[in-house]
């Protein structure tokens, strides 16, 4: 009897305990289901407020891109991460052929790092970059030098040939600039040799070089004070970081490590690097830049300065036109004098010769003056006549 009591107690419990159990478990699954659906909700919510930017088979919001990226912005040859909270400064170092020096530089430069890292008060990070070699630029700098030197031998070859033909020039002259022009001749030759050598080598895709680079960063919360704007705290971590960057280049350069701050653009280039590995081997930040990648931050001029300008310019040409107008008439009208001049010369000569002996009558003798005078009266007429001719046929001309 007593065993059945205990066997429906214990039986009694059981049942309570599961249904304990399975009221637990489905507070568990409706507590479960509702956070699911809060946060789809804020999910939709996140989604349909930012912009979205579709792919091939998926869709990348701007916010996921930017947490992927890890920085905000590069401004003044600096990496703003955080949302301005964290500045890095990137040096650039050259290497040195560690294995081709003597013990005595060996031990020189293995002090020299010792100094360096004596000399360290703040976290640095080291990176190598790995690049592939692209020798366009440098082919297309070494193609402008040869044109120049083409040039120079084109010139050459037509100064001899003149004075070959000239023939008043000595055997030595000629002979001075055949040997320049076959000094020319052989550079241009050695030129494009190395050029053809060059890219030929250029198409081999498995030329890479090492670039070593130091990462200094700078957090504005090491600032006691937080009343600082964003472009004052931009200002300070730049001088910061600045100055911890020239105290670490001359520490470098005491173990015959040479280092430079990038800029802004080689700095986008590093970056550039990192995240487009395969695609920068084709179109680079350099193409990027001549391209017109940084135009649409260009500050255009006024438009009315832009007036301004053309109108000083219209001006200006405008006065000097009419001023050589205005010399050309008085050109022509001098020139005019000149020609009535010389179409009259007869007759002036023939009426002031005239003048003269009626002046000088007493002294010629008036007979042989009033003579004289009479051959020059006839002379004066013919001028006459011969002068309205001139000028008839000259206004038959101009119409």
């Amino acid at each position: 009897m007593e065993n059945d009591m205990i066997t429906r107690m214990l039986t009694i419990a059981l049942a309570i305990m599961v249904v304990i159990l399975f009221a637990l478990i489905a507070l568990y699954i409706f507590l479960r289901m509702k956070n699911a659906k809060n946060n789809e909700d804020k999910k939709k919510k996140e989604f349909e407020s930012e912009e979205v930017v579709k792919g091939n088979d998926k869709e990348y919001n701007k916010q996921s891109i930017f947490s992927f990226m890890e920085f905000e912005d590069i401004i003044d040859n600096m990496i703003e991460i955080k949302k301005g909270k964290k500045y890095s400064m990137v040096i650039e170092c050259q290497g040195v052929n560690y294995d081709l020096m003597s013990n005595v530089e060996k031990v020189g430069v293995e002090e020299g790092f010792q100094q360096f890292l004596n000399t360290l008060r703040y976290p640095i990070q080291i990176y190598i970059q790995t690049r592939t070699v692209n020798l366009e630029s440098s082919i297309e700098t070494y193609k402008d030098k040869v044109r120049e030197v083409e040039d120079k031998y084109n010139k050459t070859l037509y100064e001899l040939k003149k004075m070959r033909e000239a023939g008043y020039y000595s055997e030595e002259q000629i002979q001075k600039l055949e040997i320049e022009s076959i000094k020319q001749k052989n550079l241009l030759d050695y030129g494009k040799d190395i050029i053809r050598n060059t890219e030929n080598m250029s198409k081999n895709r498995n030329i890479l070089n090492k670039k070593y680079y130091i990462v200094i960063s700078y957090y504005t919360e090491e600032l006691q004070k937080d009343n600082y704007d964003k472009d004052e705290l931009r200002g300070m971590a730049f001088s910061e970081l600045y100055t911890r960057a020239q105290s670490l280049i001359r520490a470098l350069a005491s173990s015959s490590v040479r280092g430079k701050v990038l800029n802004s653009i080689q700095l986008a280039e590093l970056l550039y690097m990192a995240y487009n590995r395969d695609e920068a081997e084709t179109y680079n930040i350099e193409k990027a830049v001549k391209a017109g990648l940084m135009e649409m931050y260009s500050v255009s001029q006024d438009i009315f300065e832009k007036k301004l300008k053309i109108l000083d310019e219209q001006i200006q040409n405008g006065a000097i036109d009419i001023a050589n107008a205005n010399i050309e008439k008085a050109k022509t009208k001098l020139q005019q004098m000149v020609e009535r001049k010389e179409n009259s010369k007869e007759y002036l000569m023939a009426k002031m010769a005239r003048q003269i002996l009626e002046d000088n009558k007493d002294y010629v003798g008036k007979d042989i003056a009033e003579e004289a005078i009479m051959e020059l009266n006839k002379q004066i007429e013919n001028s006459k006549k011969s002068k309205r001719k001139g000028v008839k046929k000259n206004e038959k001309i101009q119409k």
